[in-house]
């Protein structure tokens, strides 16, 4: 004899609107940690090493998957972690790659005895030429980079500690390529600081830089290729 049996059909509790919110903002949170490990990254330019290329103050974006295909040129700007301490990340450009041999000759750079192409953005602020029994700054090399490593110099030439100071850079230490600038935020001397009590500086800082807010964003940069 055959029996059958009806089955009713289980129905899933609707999730609640708490549930949905935890879940999005989990899977937002991944996500983001993905991009920032593989694929993007945002930067922010904290000293005038890159000047006038990059700001104290721009906001970038830079992707982290050219380096990985391929190694940074000459002329190449670079992300890397600073070989003495890689919790810090530096941004500079390259200007030598293994093998090739560095001079600089009062601040004239050369690669493999000739005059580098320097790019718009690069320039000097000091007028004097160092000595190199002083400082490697205005005189340098000749120098060979060695095999898996990268020769670094900042744009701002008379004030960027490169590998003129800690020396070449090894391809471990790369990072990411820079895309463009997403935002500028000019320094303002007059700005209030942080300080005791805290909970004043708060409101200090903050309606500070809503009323300011127009004149420091630098609107020309918003958007502008890096290179």
């Amino acid at each position: 004899m055959a029996f059958s049996v009806d089955k009713k059909k289980k129905k899933r509790k609707p999730k609640s609107k708490t549930r949905e919110w935890i879940e999005t903002i989990i899977y937002s949170l991944v996500i983001a940690l993905i991009l920032r490990t593989f694929l993007v990254q945002a930067f922010k330019i904290p000293s005038g090493s890159m000047e006038k290329t990059l700001l104290i103050g721009d906001f970038l974006l830079a992707e982290k998957i050219t380096y990985r295909l391929r190694d940074p040129k000459p002329g190449d700007i670079v992300i890397f972690k600073f070989p003495i301490n890689p919790k810090k990340d530096y941004i500079k450009r390259c200007v030598a790659t293994e093998g090739q041999t560095v001079t600089i000759r009062d601040k004239v750079l050369y690669v493999d005895g000739e005059p580098f192409i320097e790019t718009p953005g690069m320039q000097y602020i000091d007028p004097r030429v160092i000595i190199p029994t002083i400082s490697n700054r205005d005189n340098y090399g000749p120098f060979k980079v060695p095999k898996d490593h990268f020769f670094m110099m900042g744009d701002n030439r008379d004030n960027s500690q490169d590998s003129r100071v800690w020396g070449a850079l090894h391809k471990k230490y790369i990072k990411a390529r820079p895309l463009f600038l997403y935002f500028s935020w000019a320094p303002d001397a007059r700005a209030p600081k942080w300080r005791s009590p805290y909970l004043a500086s708060v409101f200090q800082i903050f309606f500070y830089n809503l009323t300011h807010f127009p004149v420091r964003i630098r609107w020309n940069r918003i958007g502008n290729i890096i290179e």
